[in-house]
């Protein structure tokens, strides 16, 4: 029996569904039963029938997933794997910031820890970020964890006032305006497609900025034949699973998150088959952490 078929018989006898983040490895993407980013999987995991959840991804990923199913069990192929920027925000500012501002809001990207949830007022993710500051009441807000998610939605939404936090994607802030100039001088035909957590240097040199399905979609719905991508590279293999007649070249050699590459098909089989990585939230966590989830979950309907 092959690995892959040992999953698939794993899933049946688990009444299990696997969930895979974009940025994963190819050979997991092409197992998963569901393949999306942070909001399309937070969402997917609401009402899903199987007991267990396969989470392939990273810590935040599972947690969220728990936070709104815990009646299930949601299993980690890989407990290390771990997305640094989910760390780059303090309790004490968060704090220091609300005695400072009366009506402030914080908006916690949903790449985040469950402790930085608990003190948040709403989650966003790249893909309904604007939206939701839109929809907010609040003049102020203040935006965690990552600085240049905050700044690209701040100059979309002049009306508010933002406070930055110092927080960054490795991976995304790697991409530098040099980098994506020299490749559009390599394929000058090609559009550059940029996800929004790079510097505002670099989103200034896009065709189309968005989240990792908003430029699924987009290359899939363009008349275009090539595209420069900066973005994690996983990417890829949704890309030309969409669109095996169109050309994609990356932006740079540094696209790749290595956290998300920890997950394995052998790690998603043995999480599988001996119940491991098996994501717990206390009750009270869970609770007060829920709520800006579930905000964000009904603002972006």
């Amino acid at each position: 029996m092959s690995l892959v078929e040992e999953i698939q018989q794993l899933k049946k006898e688990k009444n299990a569904v696997v969930l895979a983040h974009y940025y994963v490895n190819d050979e997991v993407q092409a197992i998963a039963d569901y393949i999306g980013d942070s909001y399309y999987l937070a969402k997917v995991a609401v009402g899903l029938k199987e007991q267990t959840i396969v989470f392939a991804g990273v810590k935040f990923m599972g947690e969220s997933a728990k936070i709104l199913n815990p009646e299930k069990t949601v299993l980690m192929p890989d407990e290390k794997a771990d997305c640094p920027m989910a760390h780059m925000a303090e309790i004490e500012r968060i704090e220091e910031v609300r005695k400072e501002y009366d009506d402030v809001a914080v908006v916690c990207y949903i790449n985040s820890t469950t402790e930085l949830k608990m003190h948040s007022d709403v989650c966003v993710t790249s893909a309904n970020a604007m939206k939701i500051v839109k929809a907010l009441p609040n003049k102020n807000i203040f935006f965690i964890p990552d600085e240049n998610l905050g700044r690209y939605i701040a100059e979309k939404v002049p009306e508010k006032n933002f406070i930055f936090n110092d927080g960054y994607c490795h991976v995304h802030k790697a991409v530098t305006a040099d980098m994506v100039k020299r490749a559009k001088e390599s394929h000058p035909e090609a559009e550059v497609l940029i996800h929004p957590e790079c510097t505002l240097d670099v989103l200034d040199l896009a065709d189309y900025i968005g989240s990792t399905s908003g430029i699924i979609d987009y290359a899939t719905k363009s008349d275009k034949k090539e595209f420069i991508i900066s973005t994690e590279l996983g990417v890829l293999y949704q890309l030309k699973q969409n669109n095996p007649d169109k050309k994609f070249y990356s932006a740079g050699s540094t696209q790749i998150c290595p956290n998300m590459k920890k997950v394995t098909l052998e790690k998603v089989r043995d999480c599988l088959r001996d119940g491991t990585g098996v994501v717990e939230v206390d009750d009270e966590t869970r609770i007060r952490s829920l709520q800006p989830l579930q905000r964000m979950l009904d603002l972006a309907k």
